[in-house]
């Protein structure tokens, strides 16, 4: 059998719109704690000549900021004043009585000029050093829609189309080859049929899977619930929360009165209808999975690791472990790395020998085992994860009966495809929309879905002349921008809701005041917005080429008319 470790990469856009806690830092403490870590160990795998047929997605709006100038600039100042922290810290902590602290400092220290010297040695450039590892085979990259916007309940076709053929065309901007995967945000699907933002009026509209068939997807990852192939992990109830999913999301409760399933996750399946071009579904494996996402029954949990809640200020420093359940921060015990490091060792055995279960128990009735993750699980959220991804491979490669595959070369070996319809849902909250569509977020769709409209009323003539092109191109810019997903899974989990309506908010004013440029039509309307969307164009200087795939959404068919 083989194992299809699928990472999924993605921030929303930062750059430019400050820097602590939300800003360009985030997309550093990204950097340095998960991407570089990553490929620091996957160049260790490639030397070893360990296989790690790894495959990641890296959505297009964070792989436009790890693209950007700005990103290498604002990850320098980020390490140097990491690196500055360190230095102080020895001399704060003796005279503030947590001299048995100071010894860490010196690990800090190294890793940080370990990664400071790695991303100096890329030239900043993370992008190109994924993908020389998938033209060297070592992995496959995928993409997803252009924003992470949760695609079924985009009001129109165009929209859901638009954020698709953007990933599309961006994947193989910066990657130089068309992706076969895609990440399809939140694992929110929708079939096709009857769909209206009213309840009134409803029209038919087309399966999540046949928008990805028409812009030359061939695979894409699922629930075990929406593949009637087990029961929903996700579900947010009675944890701490925050701005990211893993500590907003319990995966370990098996819930009560589930249907049983009824069909196998260990297949990929051909979910296409009528005729269009296959596309497949993977389907995440509920019992590898949960041994990694459970925050209590999982590895992350596991008392010798990283604490990540508790953090010295100035500087960022975690100098504490897990050290048991449900303790108050304050009775942290000091980290100890290599104590960790070796915890991260047997977590990787163990999951290697379940693995080799599940293959022995499936091996007549499935050929995959699929665990997709949020990449900044691992070495963000879970520090010592990079290390458990680096012997999980190693591991394998001795292992009989179950290797590595990606997922493109998986498909490739398959004798034959498996059909399926799935159902509606995601991987999130009661394994449906409710995370994202509630009481509490029902306001930004009344506010996305006439946004909708009036980008696609005007997009047609504003397409046929110079001065509106350069409007519309940052109209459609600032309308994906707040199509983003994470907006309302931020305000869902209570944390910093602020921000996420802030930004919001801010997206669609942008593109309200370009809108109404375009459709008053007359040329000192046409001066503002121009000169409008090049102020906005430096701030969110995101998918260039974005007016080729609007040009491509239109012509792709009929517009869907307003529901």
């Amino acid at each position: 059998m083989q194992f299809v470790l699928t990472l999924h990469s993605h921030l929303p856009w930062v750059l430019h719109h400050g820097r602590w806690p939300h800003g360009s830092d985030w997309l550093c403490e990204a950097a340095l704690d998960t991407y570089l870590p990553l490929l620091e160990e996957l160049f260790r795998l490639r030397d070893e000549d360990v296989p790690a047929p790894l495959t990641i997605g890296i959505t297009p709006v964070l792989a436009n900021q790890l693209a950007h100038p700005s990103f290498v600039e604002e990850m320098e100042e980020f390490l140097a004043q990491r690196l500055t922290a360190c230095d102080r810290a020895p001399g704060e902590l003796a005279t503030s009585g947590d001299a048995d602290l100071v010894s860490l400092v010196a690990f800090w220290q190294d890793r940080l000029q370990r990664m400071r010297q790695l991303f100096r040695e890329l030239d900043g450039d993370l992008l190109t050093a994924f993908r020389t590892l998938e033209e060297s085979g070592r992995l496959e990259t995928i993409s997803a829609a252009a924003t992470h916007a949760y695609l079924p309940l985009l009001k129109r076709d165009e929209s859901i189309r638009l954020q698709l053929l953007v990933g599309h065309a961006e994947h193989r901007r910066l990657f130089g080859r068309a992706p076969r995967g895609c990440w399809v945000p939140e694992c929110a699907y929708r079939p096709r049929g009857p769909w209206s933002t009213t309840g009134r009026d409803a029209v038919e509209r087309s399966g999540i899977e046949e928008h990805l068939a028409a812009v030359g997807f061939q695979y894409f990852f699922t629930d075990a619930h929406q593949a009637a192939a087990g029961i929903p992990l996700g579900t947010y109830q009675d944890v701490p929360l925050g701005t990211e999913r893993f500590d907003a999301e319990r995966h370990d409760v098996l819930g009560h009165g589930q249907p049983r399933p009824q069909n196998s996750p260990y297949r990929a399946y051909d979910v296409t209808l009528n005729g269009a071009p296959p596309v497949h579904a993977f389907v995440r494996d509920p019992k590898s999975s949960m041994q990694v996402w459970s925050r209590h029954h999982g590895y992350p949990g596991d008392g010798w690791y990283l604490e990540f809640h508790k953090i010295r200020w100035p500087g960022g420093l975690k100098l504490w472990r897990v050290t048991g359940p449900d303790l108050d921060l304050g009775d942290k015990r000091p980290y100890v790395p290599g104590a960790a490091e070796g915890r991260a060792d047997e977590h990787a055995r163990h999951f290697t020998a379940l693995l080799a279960s599940i293959t022995a128990e499936q091996a007549a009735t499935g050929d995959v085992i699929v665990a997709p993750f949020d990449t900044e699980l691992f070495g963000h959220w879970w520090f010592e994860g990079i290390r458990f991804i680096g012997d999980l491979y190693r591991q394998l490669a001795r292992t009989a009966g179950v290797r590595g595959a990606t997922a493109s070369g998986h498909l490739a070996g398959q004798a034959r495809s498996h059909r399926l319809r799935l159902s509606e849902g995601s991987w999130g909250a009661n394994g449906d929309h409710s995370m994202w569509l509630n009481p509490g977020t029902q306001w930004t769709w009344e506010r996305l879905w006439p946004l909708e409209d009036r980008f696609w009323a005007v997009a047609p003539s504003a397409l046929s002349g110079d001065g509106p092109r350069l409007v519309l191109a940052q109209a459609a810019r600032e309308v994906l921008l707040a199509q983003s997903s994470d907006w309302q899974f931020i305000i869902s989990t209570g944390a910093v809701a602020d921000y996420a309506e802030r930004r919001f908010q801010l997206h669609c004013d942008d593109a309200g005041r370009l809108l109404a440029a375009l459709e008053d039509g007359s040329p000192d309307a046409l001066a503002r917005g121009r000169e409008e969307a090049q102020r906005l164009g430096e701030r969110d200087a995101v998918f260039p080429d974005v007016l080729e795939s609007v040009e491509s959404a239109l012509r792709a068919g009929e517009p869907s008319g307003a529901l």
